[in-house]
């Protein structure tokens, strides 16, 4: 059998099998097209999350905050309120997360990461402004939305992975922050009236 007839045959098998040599070609430069626009569209879209004035307000708030240690100077002059305050600094962040990147699990995380930074500034006697000015949550928070923003699979995986936990770890932090909420109360008391009885 000649190799013309050998060809023929098999262009008449990949057409009957729908195989042609144009509609694959056709085929594959709409994959590619596709995968372009995609791409193209991915990259607007970090754009404008980077250009938003959310995004730059959690970079801002990175920095002064953690990076210039004002997160727990301010819980070293207000006890307690302190950390109530610079946590109002927390909702950048989750507006990011949640309505930016549109990410339960990096939502989750960031709810996550601030409370665990308000339960470490909680716990009495300046230890909590000890230990928050090494937890750096906004910090943290930062580098995952970053991560999400720009593709990052590794961090993007770790969050994920992480999600059913932090759901856990959210329910379970806010139980450790309503108690040490109510041993601050506690103890404030006691002072008071110790005092109160010395005169």
């Amino acid at each position: 059998m000649s190799d013309v007839t050998q060809s023929g045959r098999r262009q008449r098998a990949r057409q009957e099998l729908g195989l042609d040599d144009a509609q694959e070609q056709y085929e594959i430069e709409r994959a590619i097209s596709k995968e372009e626009e995609r791409r193209e569209a991915k990259e607007m879209r970090r754009l404008e999350i980077e250009d938003s004035l959310s995004y730059k307000a959690c970079m801002a708030i990175n920095k002064y905050m953690d990076k210039y240690f004002l997160d727990p100077i301010i819980g070293f002059i207000l006890p307690s309120l302190g950390d109530f305050l610079t946590s109002l600094l927390v909702w950048p962040f989750i507006y990011v997360a949640a309505f930016k990147v549109r990410s339960l699990p990096l939502t989750l995380a960031v709810i996550f990461n601030v409370l665990r930074d308000i339960a470490i500034g909680l716990i009495p006697f300046w230890i909590g402004d000890i230990f928050d000015a090494f937890n750096r949550g906004y910090l943290q928070n930062c580098r995952l939305i970053v991560g999400f923003v720009e593709d990052d699979q590794e961090v993007i995986d770790e969050v994920n992975g992480k999600a059913w936990w932090m759901g856990v770890l959210i329910v379970l932090f806010c139980f450790i922050i309503y108690w040490l909420i109510e041993f601050a109360i506690w103890v404030t008391t006691a002072v008071s009236d110790f005092i109160s009885n010395l005169f």
